[in-house]
């Protein structure tokens, strides 16, 4: 094997190792839903191994050669199909809000990035 494909199956290896443990994670009931940005080249892999699990799942390509995966729990990702139609970057702070929820971030700092994103700030008491 020459250095660069040992350094090609060392990166592939690391991407789906994380996929792997997400999906650990999820079977264990830590996570409710998850998002995972990974290279569109190990699709196929990823498709397999949540179908292989019947893990239900989105995948919106990110256009840069980068695939946005969404997967758990499918009331959550009801919410993920209205809400995402065009970048993540793009969401309304609501919609940000939501999603950093749903996908489980801590609802302080949830709390503070809506506000940040409103423009407002808080108010120690």
């Amino acid at each position: 094997m020459t250095h660069m494909s040992a350094l090609n199956q060392g990166v592939k290896g690391g991407a789906m190792r994380v996929l792997m443990n997400h999906i650990y994670e999820y079977k264990k009931g830590v996570r409710r839903m998850v998002l995972y940005t990974f290279n569109q080249q190990y699709m196929k892999y990823a498709e397999e191994r949540l179908e292989h699990q019947g893990i239900e799942y989105i995948m919106v390509p990110l256009g840069n050669d980068r695939v946005n995966l969404f997967f758990g729990r499918s009331e959550c990702l009801d919410v993920v199909r209205l809400m995402i139609d065009r970048p993540l970057n793009e969401l309304t702070p609501e919609e940000d809000f939501m999603l950093g929820t749903l996908l489980g971030y801590d609802i302080s700092m949830q709390c503070e990035r809506y506000c940040s994103r409103r423009g407002k700030l808080t108010i120690d008491n």
